[in-house]
């Protein structure tokens, strides 16, 4: 007779947020400490806490300090997206880089910025080319007579990927200007980031996490299956638009301020449920602490690994992401 695993205590999931909590609070305090130049911990509280305008002080509180936010900020989103896609796809595979969701806002970024869209309204283009490449890539997975299938969905986004990347590799060849001003960050970086660019996106962000932790009943009971939800009560089909819009807001957001970053949306939801289970009420919130604790933890490695000079964070994360998803794929071909 097989042992089911015994169901995990709320006490346990709320301790274990705490711990999440404790774990990003260190992960971004490190981002604070560490970096090209070695500052003293008591010069990085006088930044925060008593600023006098001195060189050492303004690195912390002009250059550490938002970067450190925005990698929080940005790993939560990315985690948070990649859950909600895989609940909504019912597909391990699934995430919004690898369903060439991010490849499609990237896209529309560096078309509005070839086209000198402003900074503000360019976040409208991000968010355009998320929810088309979304839409584009599930209609192509649901076509023939099977309909909608894991494998069918990740190649669907394949090869979109490929597609709008080309578009993306022929804009840069026509326009070197632009190739200059978003090198760095075609390959997922936060560098020269403040927290000024944060502002446009905010709101949009906000919504979109504050959004998901509403989700999370109606996810779980659409992981059962849609029929089984139905007979439950759920309205699927809002139930989907909702959290489609969620993850458009939520990647597009982050490929605005970072580029593509890859991989996030993939690995932290798997490690999340093997700690909580396959409630997302509680793997929300997990995996927004777990995914800006990655990307600073991420990002700090960038920066430190071959100093003075730095890696784009989304190096890492490919690094981090990659042997994952060959293992996730191969588990999946052998069942």
């Amino acid at each position: 007779m097989t042992s089911r695993p015994l169901p995990i205590s709320a006490s346990r999931l709320w301790l274990g947020l705490v711990a999440g909590l404790g774990l990003l609070l260190i992960s971004l305090l490190l981002n604070l400490f560490l970096g090209a130049a070695n500052i003293a911990p008591e010069t990085v509280w006088r930044a925060i806490f008593q600023f006098d305008g001195s060189t050492d002080q303004l690195i912390i509180r002009t250059v550490r300090l938002p970067r450190a936010i925005l990698a929080v900020v940005i790993g939560a989103a990315l985690a948070v997206a990649g859950a909600i896609t895989q609940g909504l796809t019912r597909n391990p595979l699934a995430a919004p880089d690898i369903l060439g969701i991010h490849v499609g806002a990237a896209l529309a970024m560096v078309l509005a910025i070839f086209l000198g869209i402003g900074s503000d309204s360019q976040v409208w283009f991000a968010f355009t080319g998320a929810a088309i490449t979304a839409i584009g890539v599930y209609w192509l997975g649901s076509m023939g007579r099977s309909g909608l299938t894991p494998l069918k969905l990740v190649i669907a986004g394949a090869a979109v990927s490929y597609l709008f990347s080309a578009f993306t590799t022929g804009i840069l060849i026509l326009s070197q200007r632009t190739l200059e001003d978003i090198r760095f960050w075609l390959a997922g970086s936060l560098a020269g980031q403040d927290l000024a660019s944060l502002l446009p996106v905010l709101p949009y962000l906000i919504a979109g996490l504050v959004g998901s932790l509403t989700l999370g009943r109606q996810l779980t009971l659409l992981a059962l299956g849609e029929d089984v939800a139905q007979g439950l009560g759920l309205q699927t089909a809002w139930i989907k638009v909702a959290a489609a819009i969620v993850v458009v807001l939520l990647a597009g957001s982050a490929v605005a301020l970072a580029g593509p970053i890859g991989f996030v949306g993939l690995v932290i939801p798997h490690v999340v449920r093997f700690g909580v289970g396959v409630d997302y009420r509680w793997i929300l919130p997990y995996s927004m602490l777990a995914g800006g604790s990655l990307l600073s933890v991420a990002d700090m490695a960038a920066r430190l690994l071959i100093r003075p000079q730095e890696l784009p964070v989304g190096i890492m994360t490919a690094l981090i992401g990659a042997p994952f998803f060959i293992h996730l794929a191969r588990l999946r071909i052998k069942r």
